[in-house]
């Protein structure tokens, strides 16, 4: 029994180790993972990257009429924390494959909920698993792409647009979040409490960026000022919401305070967005 048990040992020693000696090699298409904010909302994509290497893409390498797994190796998952419109079409929290059907104008972009499959899932994919698809016109990509790249471009608070680039063709997917209608009730609420000085610049400050609620902002910049002090960002911030409302003669008044304060504390940039910025409104008093 001893000399079996050893015996028994041994082997699983040998197994081990030869796991350990396993080498590790680079893949052709490597791993990547992209993570962006929107607003509140926080996606990420893992994919993988393909490189072109000199051969015909779309209509070849991809055909026409039939699944991709939009990348290599295992399916793209696209995960989002908060629910996203995408042309109209609500996106549930969680994680999706993503799939493409493409043709020589126009793809249909699939966001599907079974991340099972390997690769696109040709044989079990599943059209009934689809949250659903839209329809996107392929476009030129201005410059050469060798590996496939999946990015975010043109992001605000409240929404972006998901880019797919691989040679000279680029796909662009449009997808908002609902961050003001969020903001707009997370602020009102926490006014209800006992708002600092930050409270109130930093409510403003999203107002002022949004280009909404102008007399509300500038009346939580005169309690910022008033809680908080005088402070250059109060009174850049101030200075712009008055030049929305097109009270050029007080956002001047602002602009300067501002600038003086920010020369104090040598903050070089707000001395000249500031000192451009007067030069700008003079023109418009």
């Amino acid at each position: 029994m001893k000399t079996a048990h050893f015996i028994a040992s041994l082997f699983v020693l040998f197994v081990t180790l030869s796991v350990w000696c396993q080498p590790t090699y680079p893949k052709a298409s490597p791993f990547s993972k992209i993570e962006q904010q929107i607003g509140l909302t926080s996606l990420s994509i893992e994919y993988s990257r393909p490189a072109v290497r000199g051969r015909q893409l779309f209509g070849k390498l991809i055909p026409y009429g039939r699944i991709w797994r939009v990348g290599a190796n295992e399916s793209t998952k696209f995960s989002t924390n908060k629910e996203i419109t995408i042309l109209g079409n609500k996106l549930s929290p969680g994680t999706y494959a993503l799939y493409a059907f493409p043709e020589e104008d126009v793809w249909e972009v699939v966001f599907h909920k079974n991340t099972t499959h390997w690769g696109d899932g040709r044989t079990a994919y599943d059209a009934a698993e689809d949250a659903f698809r839209v329809r996107i016109k392929l476009q030129e990509n201005i410059e050469w792409q060798e590996n496939f790249l999946i990015s975010f471009d043109s992001i605000t608070h409240n929404g972006a647009v998901m880019q797919w680039k691989w040679g000279t063709r680029k796909i662009s997917v449009p997808m908002e979040a609902g961050t003001q209608k969020e903001m707009l009730h997370t602020i009102e609420e926490h006014m209800k409490g006992s708002p600092t000085a930050q409270d109130y610049y930093e409510a403003a400050r999203y107002f002022q960026e949004e280009g909404i609620a102008n007399e509300t902002a500038l009346g939580y910049l005169e309690k910022a000022i008033a809680l908080g002090g005088d402070t250059y960002y109060y009174y850049r911030v101030k200075s712009l919401v008055e030049a929305a409302v097109k009270n050029y003669s007080a956002a001047i008044v602002s602009a300067q305070r501002s600038l003086t304060l920010a020369q104090a504390e040598g903050k070089d940039e707000f001395v000249r967005m500031n000192k451009e910025n007067i030069a700008r409104w003079k023109e418009l008093e």
